[in-house]
């Protein structure tokens, strides 16, 4: 079997091996893939890998010998699943992977805001404290997170994880879940909407990008939030209004911000949260450790091994 690997460099840029593909079929991965060279390269492909590049109903139609599609990620929006359900295409991705990873990102951003580790690590350099008069030195406000709130949208294996770490901290968390609050672990307290923007101080986002979800933190929610509130978004960039956040910012409405996903990636440079007060951008890294990117790939390969057993696991078409 031919299998290709559309957009191989985000997933290995050589630090780890295709060995286990390698042994399932003629296996080749690019580093990159332009939309318009998608179809040639996939040609004669029975399964294709793709983590960005997309795979529409165009392509799909002219790849009448593709049989699988593996998503190298949680999120399958790049697949038009529907359509490779109408040719029998199997399409699988990747969960759970980059949970411990994400999880990690989300409270990395926390920390950094409420301690400024970054601020005075630069502020040393600079000489800041060699020249001060006491033993200690600091600039900014500093913030403990024992007792302060936090509320959770999504509440799948990352957002169950976020609030085991937040009550390890001993904060309290809330959530805006299906789950009932006899469903959910002791600690987790299920509000609506209203009240999980106006009461939270923290709020960090853990749901899929859907219609329904897109803009979920708009200019309207964000008004209802105190003015010490902290904003994280580590799920897809379009689920927050990103000139609504950052007017929120700039006019100190809400204290801070940190995101590890924007709308278009890599970001343009008109993005608003790029010059945003108080606002820490990374460039969609969290789920990039070496560890998860290693059970990415042993994943991604289990699936091709049970698609080719004939019992496709981890399918979302």
């Amino acid at each position: 079997m031919k299998i290709v690997a559309l957009d191989g460099y985000s997933v290995n840029p050589g630090d780890l091996s295709w060995s286990s593909l390698e042994q399932l079929g003629e296996f080749r991965s690019f580093d990159r893939t332009q939309s318009e060279e998608t179809i040639e390269r996939c040609r004669d492909a029975e399964a294709v890998l793709t983590n960005k590049v997309v795979i529409g109903k165009n392509e799909i139609a002219a790849l009448p010998q593709l049989r699988y599609i593996g998503v190298l990620a949680t999120g399958y929006n790049v697949v038009d699943v529907e359509e490779a359900h109408r040719h029998g295409i199997i399409v699988t991705n990747i969960p759970a992977y980059s949970t411990a990873s994400v999880v990690q990102i989300v409270f990395a951003h926390l920390l950094n805001i409420t301690n400024r580790t970054a601020h005075y690590a630069e502020e040393i350099r600079e000489g800041k404290w060699t020249a001060c008069p006491d033993f200690t030195f600091w600039d900014t406000p500093l913030i403990e997170l024992q007792g302060k709130t936090m509320g959770i949208f999504g509440l799948g294996y990352i957002g169950m994880t976020v609030a085991k770490v937040a009550m390890a901290l001993g904060m309290k968390v809330i959530a805006l879940t299906s789950k009932t609050a006899d469903q959910l672990p002791g600690g987790i307290t299920p509000v609506n909407k209203e009240k999980l923007f106006s009461t939270c101080d923290v709020l960090t986002i853990h749901a899929p990008l859907t219609p329904a979800t897109k803009g979920f933190v708009s200019k309207e929610s964000l008004a209802l939030m105190k003015p010490t509130a902290i904003v994280i978004n580590t799920s897809r960039g379009p689920l927050v209004d990103e000139q609504a956040l950052a007017n929120a910012l700039n006019e100190g409405r809400i204290f801070a911000a940190a995101a590890d996903v924007i709308s278009t990636e890599p970001s343009k440079a008109d993005n608003p949260l790029l010059t945003a007060k108080n606002c820490y951008l990374t460039p969609h890294i969290g789920w990039a450790t070496f560890e998860a990117r290693t059970r990415l790939i042993q994943i991604a390969t289990d699936n091709v091994k049970a698609f080719l057993n004939g019992s496709p696991i981890n399918v979302v078409s």
